[in-house]
C-alpha cells in the first residue's frame, strides 16, 4: 500500500466495497470513481435496505458470480453479512423462516433469475416475507434476443470477451443456444483455423464492454485467413 500513497486511482466499472474508500481516504490516495451508475444504484439500495432490517430475523441475498468484483462491492454494502448464490443448489444456505430480500448482480441472466425467484417462493415459509428486486442491467439484458437472432443467422459465431468478464459469459451462453457453432474468444489468436472450414457465414460480436476496435480485429484476421487460404 505505501508505493500508492499519495497517488490517484481508478475505481473501474465494476464497484468497490465502502473498505476501499475508507483505505484509500486514510492513504491519501485520490480516488476516479469509474463506477457505472447502475452498479452505484444498486449498492445503495443495498445498503438502504441493511440498514433498515434486523440479521436476527432477516436475509439479504444477491445472485451473482462468487468472488466478482461487483458482488464483493454490493457485500461490502452489508458489512460482509449477505448471501451470495449463484445456482439454484446454493438456495439450501438459506434460512426459509426468515425474511428474504433478494437482489441481483448486474450482469446475470434474466431468465435464471426469475428461476432463483420462483424456487425461493416454493420454499420459504409463509409467515415471513419474501421481496426481490429486479437490479440486472437492461443493457444485456435486453441485448439477449438481439445476440440469438443474430447467432442463428450465421454458420459460425465468435463471441469477443474477456475470460473474467461476467455479462460477456451471460451472452455468448445465450448465442451458443442460439448456434450451438459458437465459440468465446479474447482476441485474434484464439481462432482456431479448423473452425472456419467450409463455413460461409461467420458473425462477430462481443460482450457489452468488448471495445469495437477489437471485434474489427478479428474480422481483420479472418479476412487474412481467407486470402491465405484463396492461394
Amino acid at each position: 500500500m505505501s508505493h500508492i500513497k499519495g497517488k490517484k486511482v481508478l475505481l473501474r466499472a465494476h464497484g468497490e466495497p465502502p473498505s476501499t474508500y475508507e483505505l484509500a481516504s486514510r492513504n491519501n490516495i485520490r480516488i476516479v470513481d469509474a463506477t457505472c451508475p447502475v452498479v452505484l444504484q444498486l449498492q445503495k439500495k443495498i445498503k438502504k435496505q441493511f440498514v433498515q432490517i434486523s440479521p436476527e430475523t432477516s436475509q439479504i441475498v444477491i445472485y451473482g458470480k462468487i468472488g466478482h468484483a461487483e458482488v464483493n462491492g454490493l457485500v461490502g454494502q452489508t458489512e460482509g453479512k449477505a448471501i451470495v448464490i449463484e445456482k439454484k443448489d446454493d438456495i439450501e444456505r438459506l434460512d426459509m423462516n426468515k425474511d428474504i430480500y433478494l437482489f441481483s448482480q448486474t450482469t446475470m441472466s434474466l431468465d435464471s433469475f426469475h428461476e432463483i425467484i420462483n424456487e425461493i417462493e416454493q420454499r420459504i415459509s409463509q409467515e415471513v416475507s419474501f421481496r426481490y428486486f429486479d437490479t440486472i442491467c437492461r443493457q444485456v439484458a435486453n441485448r439477449i434476443d438481439n445476440i440469438k437472432l443474430f447467432a442463428s443467422h450465421h454458420d459460425l459465431i465468435l463471441f469477443v470477451a474477456g475470460e473474467k468478464s461476467s455479462n460477456g459469459r451471460v451472452l455468448f451462453l445465450e448465442a451458443r443456444k442460439a448456434n450451438p457453432n459458437s465459440y468465446l474468444i479474447s482476441n485474434s489468436d484464439d481462432i482456431n483455423p479448423q473452425w472456419l472450414e467450409n463455413m460461409q457465414s461467420i458473425g462477430i460480436c462481443g460482450a457489452t464492454s468488448t471495445p469495437k476496435w477489437l471485434m474489427e480485429d478479428i474480422a481483420g484476421a479472418l479476412k487474412n485467413e481467407e486470402q491465405k487460404t484463396n492461394r
